[in-house]
């Protein structure tokens, strides 16, 4: 096997956190009789994603920075969910979205950086039937799944608030933005609507997911250290992306062709958050493999529908957000990155 196709072990008390952080919700969520809402927990978990190599204070900030993210992208979901706004608004909503989440992610620093995983966060809550669960209760869900990774990420790790006095933590809230912030965020911003107006106009039922692909190219762009060099890195992350989706759309056919109850497609979901984190920092298109069927297995439990229709949809809306993502960030050039 080659060594970059080997999981890094180094990362496996991390990605175990960060699989713990949506095993619990998870399973209280499958015993109240309640697996559709896991979803809802989902990306609460992921705030545990955030901080990966880092300890006490630091590792907490940023997965509560990140926690208020992914919360403040469901919210938006949950309440787009309720307006039933025409898919025009979603693509709207997402693309300021994008923009000040992009702005927000680079001024602290989080890793992983840019904001795709708020961005994914509000595209698919906003998708849900707008019954699927009161407001308060699916906000709840959320926010309660943040504070628990947030609490499982300092298992095993010195004491956030033990050594130093509190206010010494200011400092890695309030921080002065790297340069190339800005057009950074315009970058997500065109690359976002572009994507999802391509989505809308094609019909390919939900344009979020070519959204949120479109926002991965760019995620490799450093907006603190522009470079001509990066266009190589572009173009392999959307080559990964590309790849690791379609994979992973041929492993949910499979496992939804099984003919699973909810709680057993609940608990592989669930499951397969660990390789997934496992893997990102190692490989991110067999990262994406996993994450795929993650993602397509608990919104399927949402909101069930034809699978071979969601699957050719997932499948095209990837192919425009990727396309749309690497030509934004081919073209969109500060002065500091062009080529002298």
């Amino acid at each position: 096997m080659p060594p970059s196709y080997r999981p890094d072990l180094s990362d496996g008390g991390h990605a175990l956190r960060v699989a713990l952080a949506l095993l619990v919700p998870g399973v209280l969520l499958i015993i109240a009789g309640l697996p559709e809402l896991i979803v809802y927990a989902e990306f609460g978990a992921f705030a545990g994603m955030y901080g990966r190599g880092e300890t006490g204070r630091p590792r907490i900030v940023h997965q509560l920075q990140a926690g208020g993210l992914l919360t403040a992208g469901e919210a938006l979901g949950i309440a787009l969910a309720r307006f039933e706004g025409s898919h025009w608004l979603l693509v709207a909503v997402g693309v300021a979205f994008a923009a000040i989440g992009s702005v927000l992610a680079d001024a602290v620093r989080l890793r992983p950086p840019g904001p795709f995983f708020f961005l994914f966060a509000f595209g698919a809550t906003a998708t849900l039937p707008a019954g699927l669960a009161p407001a308060g209760q699916a906000l709840g869900i959320c926010v309660a799944t943040v504070l628990f990774a947030v609490a499982v990420g300092t298992v095993g790790r010195p004491h956030p608030l033990r050594g130093r006095p509190w206010w010494d933590g200011i400092a890695l809230v309030f921080r002065r933005p790297a340069p190339g912030v800005g057009i950074h965020a315009l970058r997500y911003a065109l690359a976002v609507g572009l994507a999802g107006c391509a989505g809308v106009l094609v019909g390919v039922d939900h344009a979020n997911w070519a959204m949120a692909a479109a926002a991965v190219p760019l995620a490799v762009i450093d907006a603190g250290r522009p470079s001509d060099a990066e266009t190589g890195l572009v173009l392999t992350r959307a080559a990964h992306r590309t790849v690791g989706t379609f994979v992973g759309l041929l492993v949910t056919a499979g496992l939804l062709a099984l003919g699973l109850g909810p709680a057993a497609l609940a608990l592989i979901a669930i499951a397969l958050l660990f390789p997934t984190e496992l893997y990102m920092a190692r490989h991110y298109a067999v990262a994406i493999g996993f994450f795929t069927p993650l993602i397509m297995l608990l919104t399927e439990l949402a909101d069930p529908t034809d699978p071979m229709r969601m699957l050719l949809y997932r499948g095209v809306d990837t192919l425009i957000g990727v396309v749309v993502g690497v030509a934004v960030a081919l073209l969109v050039r500060s002065p500091a990155e062009r080529p002298r």
